[in-house]
């Protein structure tokens, strides 16, 4: 159902019972899944492809050309999942050359004022509160919480069930199952209560904490605590995810707690 009022492309392929508001412009090469909300006032461009039952509210541009210096006017794409909130004047670049897509998994939450730029990748489940921003080539993954004012650095990762205290900067990877605070950006304990509500039961909480403190509490280096894991402590998932996940940080993971 399209609004008088609104401007969409006749290129762009749009499902049947989509709700477009008025002032929406809809631009060619869009593709709008099932079920999806467009509120007043939103911009979608070129190359966006939105899923089912994604709501989303008024003010928010999507599929923007990247603020890169290094884009050069190649063929990108936004792509988002379904059942997706987008609230408020959220903005979401398309990708670079780079990785040549913006890719937003499903059931994420992204509050108003959030900026996603060009070839972020986000998993599922995600909230991300209220002027949250997302420098280039960020990856969340799934179930993460980064709470409101927080800014993200280029080519940062941060894993599973994390949870990101507001108005953090984040330099380095944070890695899973972990909470983070403090300036600069530290190690503060296990995500406890979002694991528990996950379903993890206090077995498999403590196996994960007793991996984060040879990482941060026993004076070791990484490396160190590494090889101690793996000689010491059995293989399992949550084991393997996290040490795969030090390995594999290019930036660095961010440093333990140290009181005042």
């Amino acid at each position: 159902m399209k609004q008088p009022l609104a401007y969409v492309h006749p290129d762009a392929k749009i499902a049947e019972n989509v709700v477009i508001e008025p002032f929406v412009s809809i631009d060619r090469d869009v593709v709008i899944g099932e079920g999806t909300r467009i509120g007043s006032s939103v911009t979608i461009l070129p190359g966006t492809r939105i899923g089912k039952n994604c709501n989303i509210f008024p003010g928010a541009v999507i599929g923007a050309i990247p603020q890169d210096l290094k884009f050069k006017g190649e063929y990108t794409t936004v792509e988002i999942g379904d059942n997706n909130t987008i609230r408020e004047y959220v903005t979401i670049n398309r990708g670079t050359i780079s990785k040549g897509k913006t890719f937003i998994g499903n059931n994420n939450l992204l509050m108003a004022y959030v900026h996603i730029a060009h070839d972020c990748h986000l998993g599922n489940f995600l909230i991300l509160g209220n002027n949250t921003q997302l420098a280039g080539e960020v990856i969340i993954d799934d179930w993460a919480i980064i709470s409101g004012m927080t800014g993200v650095h280029q080519f940062c990762r941060i894993g599973s069930h994390v949870m990101i205290g507001g108005g953090s900067l984040i330099r380095k990877d944070v890695p899973p199952y972990i909470k983070a605070g403090r300036e600069p950006l530290a190690y503060i304990g296990i995500n406890s209560i979002g694991l528990r509500r996950r379903n993890y039961n206090n077995e498999k909480i403590r196996e994960i904490q007793d991996i984060y403190r040879y990482i941060y509490q026993k004076g070791l280096n990484t490396a160190q605590a590494i090889e101690i894991i793996e000689a010491e402590m059995p293989a399992t998932q949550e084991r393997d995810e996290i040490l795969l996940f030090i390995k594999d940080s290019k930036r660095g993971i961010i440093r333990g707690y140290l009181p005042d």
